[in-house]
């Protein structure tokens, strides 16, 4: 077992408590994105009327609704949260998408500086680029950095992630779509893992799971199992070997702070 503490459960993705969207829509870079839920749901809802998705993409790499938009009447949103959150910043985006200028970049982390009683969780599939805008960017102590590692092909982000000076960088294997072979994790300080879900969900085999969860336990890297998947999210639960894995880095909240929940 691994050290860390456990995440509070407070919203459909596990190991966050809420939201946060200054940007909308984006475009498939990997196999990763082949079965993307925020593409599926920006459809729904442009369809919904909802404002932030009236933007369309490009149909050979995005969708309705998805188009990359910037919201800066959304940077006003943390400074009026209560209290304390553990933000996903961009749930249906990528901070890091070549279409978001570094000033916005900019902006949103200088949002982040400004609330340091939240803690701020941000994922990207574009490695390239956050490693080549790093030194560009001032690095709030409560902005946690990952990238996505679907399979082997992507393991290169791990290298650019390794480069950046965040706080706390994290691996978000889901959805795992393949092995991990020779996955280091000098460097860094979380790992979550998960399968696929939806109706052409991709089945994930449990030794690529346990191949991770032993290798964090080696490297001494809180582990987060977060879902099997199948034709939805809990469809095949979150054991592995008899027991809920859901560590994370210590600590999740800043000191003396409450907690709560809020969506944007």
């Amino acid at each position: 077992m691994t050290g860390g503490n456990t995440v509070a459960r407070r919203t459909a993705i596990e190991w966050t408590e809420a939201t946060w969207n200054p940007t909308t829509g984006c475009d498939q870079v990997s196999t990763g994105c082949d079965n993307c839920y925020a593409l599926t749901l920006a459809k729904r809802l442009k369809a919904m009327g909802a404002e932030k998705y009236q933007v369309d993409g490009d149909p050979r790499t995005s969708g309705p609704g998805f188009g990359l938009t910037l919201h800066p009447s959304a940077l006003r949103q943390p400074y009026s949260w209560r209290t304390s959150q553990v933000v996903f910043v961009n749930s249906m985006s990528d901070l890091f998408h070549a279409r978001v200028p570094i000033s916005f970049v900019r902006d949103v982390f200088k949002v982040i500086a400004e609330t340091p009683q939240h803690t701020y969780q941000v994922l990207t599939k574009r490695s390239t680029r956050l490693r080549k805008i790093a030194n560009k960017l001032e690095w709030p102590s409560n902005l946690w950095m990952g990238v996505s590692v679907e399979n082997e092909a992507a393991l290169y982000r791990t290298n650019d992630l390794r480069s950046i000076p965040a706080a706390v960088k994290f691996l978000s294997c889901e959805p795992l779509v393949g092995p991990l072979p020779g996955l280091d994790l000098t460097g860094l300080d979380w790992v979550i893992a998960g399968g696929e879900s939806g109706p052409v969900h991709r089945p994930i085999q449990p030794e690529w799971v346990r191949d991770i969860r032993d290798i964090c336990i080696e490297s001494q890297v809180p582990f987060f199992f977060k879902q099997w998947g199948g034709r939805t999210p809990k469809a095949g639960g979150r054991l592995l070997d008899d027991r809920i894995w859901d560590e994370a880095p210590t600590p999740i909240h800043p000191p003396n702070a409450g907690s709560g929940v809020a969506t944007a």
